[in-house]
């Protein structure tokens, strides 16, 4: 004889038990069948509800790394598990916008968010994908702009958070045109972001640049030595400025304040004069001298491409050794700048603009951008933020304070 059939099936996939498996009589069978119906009937429409509650939100990092992104996603997550417990699931995208071109994921867990407040990079990875590109086909003639859309809506995202600096949030207002609910939250090294005072990952930055300004001034002093110290920042100085100020710097030469060579070596022979034989100068990697600011844009790239000196403290070595009799020597702290543990203050930053990111989200408020204004923490249009710089102002209070203390600019 086969033996009766379970009456309880865990797995409701099981296919349904025709009559000829059962010894008994078709009624048997008709109740078993309507049971088994009723099961699937259950956990399909348990799930659809479950489904229609939960929230779905993804994240990714895009651009340059820094110290407070995980921080700043754990704001967020944190923020987000308080808000709705276990009706959220968090989708993180491997490798910046790359990561959602090609539906390269991953689902987290409340875990992935514990431990990280103190850990430098990106759990998630990051790339660079320039904003001149998106709307270019890749290699194998893939729509990149189409292709997020698509994995954003295979995904049915309720919002993307997304966590960079100025080409992100480029990219991320094109995707907010496009239709997708977008929260971005303000992370670069540089400062540079219109619209917000503070970016995380900007204090720590100046925290490790001053460090190694601190130390170079001991060996500078010793050798009777002019130390140059080539502190991150293309095309904004705030990095170079304030840990300029923080180090002790005697001259500071930033991209926004085109610099004289005679006037920077000027500085040197007059502290020489004065019995101080050493001399510190932080250059921000974008400096430019005021001839080379007279060059339309197009010729100082040609003139810059044909540049003998790997950056513009090797330049200005020679350059203030053919004019003075002193020894010249160049440090530059690079990548170390954007790596180690976030500072204090960027711990504390990350979070508060995480948790009101959060907010943004449990308000249904897409399209913004988290900024600080006044130490406090608020929204602002992506559309305002997209395109824009946020250079130093020379005609600034802390310009203006440095000068009266007496830290030369290059530039009079």
């Amino acid at each position: 004889q086969n033996p009766l059939p379970p009456l309880y099936c865990t797995e409701f996939s099981v296919q349904k038990i025709p009559y000829k498996d059962f010894f008994l009589a078709p009624l048997f069978s008709l109740y078993y069948n309507l049971i088994l119906d009723t099961c699937i009937h259950i956990s399909t429409e348990r799930n659809r509800r479950k489904d229609k509650t939960m929230k779905r939100v993804g994240f990714l990092t895009s651009g340059g790394d820094c110290q407070a992104l995980n921080a700043t996603m754990r704001g967020v997550a944190k923020g987000l598990y308080q808000i709705y417990k276990d009706e959220v699931e968090i989708i993180g995208f491997e490798d910046g916008y790359k990561g959602l071109m090609y539906a390269n994921y991953l689902m987290m867990k409340q875990s992935d968010f514990s431990g990280v407040l103190t850990k430098g990079g990106t759990m998630l990875g990051t790339s660079r994908q320039p904003f001149k590109l998106m709307r270019v086909p890749d290699k194998d003639g893939l729509d990149k702009v189409a292709a997020m859309k698509h994995t954003y809506h295979k995904l049915s995202l309720d919002c993307l958070v997304i966590l960079g600096g100025n080409g992100t949030h480029k990219t991320a207002n094109l995707l907010r045109e496009e239709g997708l609910n977008v929260v971005t939250l303000p992370k670069t090294i540089d400062n540079d972001l219109w619209g917000t005072d503070m970016t995380f990952g900007f204090q720590s930055a100046v925290d490790i640049a001053t460090d190694t300004i601190d130390r170079i001034h001991t060996t500078a002093t010793s050798h009777s030595r002019v130390f140059i110290i080539e502190v991150m920042g293309h095309k904004v100085g705030h990095v170079t400025l304030h840990a300029g100020i923080a180090g002790g710097a005697d001259v500071i030469l930033l991209p926004e304040i085109p610099y004289d060579i005679d006037v920077v070596t000027g500085v040197i022979q007059k502290r020489a004069a004065a019995d101080k034989k050493f001399t510190i100068i932080a250059v921000a990697e974008g400096a430019i001298s005021k001839e080379d600011a007279r060059l339309k844009k197009k010729e100082y790239k040609e003139k810059l491409a044909k540049r003998k000196y790997p950056s513009i403290a090797y330049e200005l070595a020679e350059k203030i050794q053919q004019k003075t009799d002193k020894e010249v020597r160049i440090t530059v702290p690079g990548h170390t700048q954007r790596g180690g543990s976030p500072c204090a203050y960027d711990r504390v930053f990350a979070t508060r603009v995480g948790a009101a990111a959060a907010e943004l989200i449990l308000n249904q408020e897409y399209g913004y951008m988290i900024a600080m204004k006044n130490q406090k923490i608020t929204k602002v249009p992506l559309q305002d933020v997209a395109g824009k710089l946020k250079m130093v102002d020379p005609q600034d209070g802390i310009i203006k304070e440095a000068r009266t203390i007496g830290i030369s600019f290059g530039d009079q």
